[in-house]
């Protein structure tokens, strides 16, 4: 299945400035997977050395937290949107 995926602005040199990307995938785990392999370095800033996602990363499929849905085994179909929001904190 191929989603396309909006990269957060602090990941772009990453993916040579793009703000979105097609990945292909069937869960959300394989679509951070298959992104490492097209831009090296990626996994690392969205996935703990446990492969778990980080605490202050939000991953959204169509506007749904995946934690609330099956977290990084959410399935994913063609069509689908997946969004990386890095935790922002302040005061």
């Amino acid at each position: 299945m191929s989603v396309t995926v909006i990269i957060p602005t602090p990941l772009r040199s990453l993916t040579n400035g793009a703000p979105e990307v097609s990945v292909e995938g069937k869960t959300v785990r394989e679509i951070i997977a298959n992104l490492e392999k097209e831009y090296a370095g990626i996994q690392e800033r969205i996935c703990d050395e446990n492969a778990n996602l980080r605490r202050f990363v939000n991953v959204y499929l169509n506007d749904e937290d995946i934690r609330f849905l099956n977290d990084l085994e959410t399935e994913i179909h063609d069509g689908d949107g997946l969004s990386i929001v890095p935790a922002i904190a302040g005061g």
